[in-house]
């Protein structure tokens, strides 16, 4: 079951959520330093790490698949997100440099779809990064954070089912150390907890990021590589400022502050 978008909005417009955000990014730009001249996909709901990017990268695109719904962002600006299938993306193929995918292989129902997906819209010398909830962490046992919902991977589990599927993992990082709880004392020691956390528990971290490129010879026997099944896939459908949607109809106001 996907958390909604709305929830997603508000948890990170918390402290507890600023904290994870900030963590996490940190531990992304580690493994991008540089996008300059890049085109960057965030998939899943993945805005509140592409700001950083979106500064230097040539391109940013965000997908939010359907169940999920959307937001507009960001805020202010021309809206770069899209409303669309997590097992159809309306991007061309070798389109994307860098996907960055958040909050989506945890809760998805098309799984090997959309890897399928984010493996066709990948160039050929991409990379993607998948951020999920680890676990053996705490972070996957409290339904208070979005990393409570879905299926939580370990890293051995997240690095097997993406050579299965025509992915090469290159490397592990590790974030969410803290314990997920709103008390202010705790929330500002978190640097603290990130790095001891690293250093001596790594299997307990909140959430395991795993960076891949794609195998461009190897086939799993689904669709092999340039022979790709042709069918109609939906066009882009941009968000609105202030308006969010959940399939065809309009659910109400939200803005990602982000």
């Amino acid at each position: 079951m996907w958390t909604d978008v709305v929830d997603l909005r508000d948890f990170y417009a918390g402290g507890l959520g600023q904290v994870a955000r900030r963590m996490i990014r940190q531990r992304l730009r580690a493994m991008w330093p540089d996008l300059a001249g890049q085109s960057l996909l965030g998939l899943g709901y993945a805005t509140p790490w592409l700001r950083p990017f979106r500064e230097e990268a040539a391109r940013t695109v965000a997908i939010m698949p359907p169940r999920q719904g959307v937001l507009h962002w960001p805020p202010g600006s021309p809206g770069v997100v899209a409303l669309a299938d997590e097992g159809a993306l309306p991007l061309p193929d070798l389109s994307m440099d860098r996907v960055l995918v958040v909050h989506a292989l945890e809760q998805t129902e098309q799984l090997r779809r959309m890897l399928r997906e984010v493996w066709r819209v990948m160039a050929g010398g991409g990379r993607v990064i998948f951020v999920v909830p680890n676990r053996r962490g705490i972070w996957a046992r409290f339904e208070r954070t979005p990393f409570g919902h879905g299926r939580p991977w370990s890293e051995g589990q997240l690095s097997a089912l993406l050579r299965d599927n025509m992915f090469t993992p290159l490397h592990t990082e590790t974030a969410l150390y803290m314990p997920p709880g709103r008390m202010r004392l705790l929330l500002g020691s978190a640097p603290a907890w990130e790095r001891i956390g690293r250093r001596w528990f790594r299997p307990v971290a909140g959430v395991v990021l795993v960076e891949a490129t794609k195998q461009v010879f190897a086939g799993t026997g689904e669709i092999a590589p340039g022979r790709r099944q042709r069918r109609r896939r939906p066009v882009l459908v941009a968000s609105k400022p202030d308006q969010r949607f959940d399939g065809p109809a309009a659910r109400g106001p939200g803005d990602d502050p982000a």
